[in-house]
């Protein structure tokens, strides 16, 4: 038997830590089941990153659909940041506690893949960048791993399996293996060349036996034309200066007319060995770095209760909304109103229009005599009166943590630059109902990569 879960299990809630069962049975037992809202962020990032691209939204859907509960959430591959809510929930407690721990293990290691993957592209501008990682990871997700690499901004990804998921040719060059039972560089690439589909790249592995210059000239000389790259995975042992070598593999081809070859690498491979080898390489194949990447540690917690503001030490309490101008890219948290509030409010507002239409009635009685004076006065503290709503709304505005500024827009307008601001958390759900069309990881990536300009990998 293979050591995971099914799908089944998984959305049974079955892959859940015991606490939330225990959890489960004590309220029930006890008749408790409140309405909360709960939110997804991450704390802290890991170390040295800034930002994340977030990941597994669509795993996280299929997780939640069904479920009598309300979602919001950013679109996948939109960019966050520390203690931004990139997820909310609203229901009754019960109905979902079961399944947080599979929710926050979906968003996590994608997001983490994912962001890894972007920190590489963001390294390797617009070199060739493919997703060799998956053997380091057990097969059962490797799917997941991958597509979360392409939307990251990987080219392509080497299992087939996870090609078939995401639409795309898988890609790979040749494996050692092939040249070792061949017994001979250029005749293992001569025999690919021979059998394999002319719509798949040329690219030959030239470090198995000899000098990798020398081996990148015998096969440039048997392929000509047909080839594509050449690819240096020197082994550590052997390796040296990197740079060095592939400095020379370039010198060597460029003088015997073969400008047109790239320069392949991988093995080791990281967004700091990319910068690093970004004059003279041209496409990189990245393994472990991606595959097996820090993971985003998003924590799911309540912040609301009932109705009312409540969270746990160290979190803040209340249901936010995150705006993000489209122009400068600054992301704001602004305090939303709760359920409780927004029924005051309603209540509140009914009673004064109701005091304000009988005193209305009285006064015309009272008054009919001095009309245009009655008129007069009334429009003067309907004036002051709106003068004071606008002045308390403006305050409230600047009084509230990281609120964006108060302006004619619904949202908002950026105070940096004057764009209006627009919100990054939308319906999923609604009462078990995904309400979004959810993306193709081609259309997620093209919108990881419109961002990628605005950050930087410090």
């Amino acid at each position: 038997m293979f050591h995971i879960a099914t799908e089944d299990e998984i959305k049974a809630g079955a892959v859940t830590d015991v606490y939330f069962q225990r959890t489960e049975q004590i309220l029930r037992q006890k008749g408790i089941d409140q309405q909360v809202v709960a939110e997804v962020t991450m704390k802290d990032a890991p170390s040295g990153w800034n930002w994340g691209v977030l990941a597994g939204i669509e795993e996280a859907a299929r997780l939640l659909e069904g479920l009598p509960i309300d979602v919001c959430a950013m679109a996948e591959g939109t960019l966050f940041g520390v203690e931004q809510p990139v997820l909310t929930i609203e229901g009754k407690y019960l109905d979902f506690l079961k399944y947080e721990t599979s929710l926050l293990g979906l968003l996590c290691q994608a997001s983490g893949i994912a962001t890894k993957a972007s920190r590489c592209r963001k390294a390797a501008g617009e070199r060739i960048l493919a997703s060799f990682g998956a053997r380091r990871m057990h097969p059962a997700i490797a799917p997941m791993i991958e597509r979360s690499a392409f939307i990251g901004g990987c080219n392509g990804v080497a299992v087939t399996k996870s090609a078939e998921l995401i639409h795309e040719e898988p890609v790979g060059t040749m494996p050692h293996s092939l040249i070792l039972l061949i017994g001979d560089t250029v005749a293992a690439s001569s025999a690919f060349h021979e059998i394999i589909d002319p719509k798949v790249n040329r690219v030959a592995l030239i470090d198995t036996f000899c000098d990798e210059k020398e081996e990148a000239i015998r096969v440039a000389r048997q392929l000509g034309q047909n080839l594509f790259a050449v690819r240096l995975d020197t082994p550590s042992s052997r390796r040296g200066n990197m740079r060095h070598i592939l400095e020379e593999v370039r010198w060597e081809l460029n003088l015997r007319g073969f400008q047109q070859v790239k320069l392949f690498v991988s093995g080791g491979i990281d967004e700091y060995k990319i910068l690093e080898l970004n004059p003279v390489a041209d496409a990189y194949g990245v393994g472990t770095y991606i595959s097996n990447a820090p993971v985003s540690d998003f924590a799911l917690d309540i912040v609301e209760v009932a109705g009312q503001p409540l969270a746990k030490r160290g979190k803040k309490s209340g249901r936010k909304t995150l705006l993000r101008c489209p122009q400068c890219f600054q992301t704001y948290i602004r305090a939303a109103s709760s359920s409780a509030q927004v029924t005051a409010t309603a209540q509140a507002t009914a009673t004064t229009q109701t005091t304000a239409t009988a005193q209305t009635t009285a006064t015309k009685k009272e008054a009919e005599t001095t009309q245009a004076t009655a008129q007069a006065t009334t429009t003067k503290k309907a004036t002051a009166t709106k003068k004071t709503a606008e002045a308390n709304t403006a305050a409230e505005a600047a009084n509230t943590p990281h609120a964006a500024p108060a302006s004619s827009s619904r949202n908002g307008n950026c105070s940096s630059c004057g764009t209006p601001l627009e919100p990054l958390l939308t319906p999923l759900i609604q009462q078990g109902k995904v309400v979004r069309s959810l993306p193709s990881p081609q259309e997620i990536r093209a919108v990881v990569l419109q961002q990628l300009w605005r950050v930087s990998l410090s």
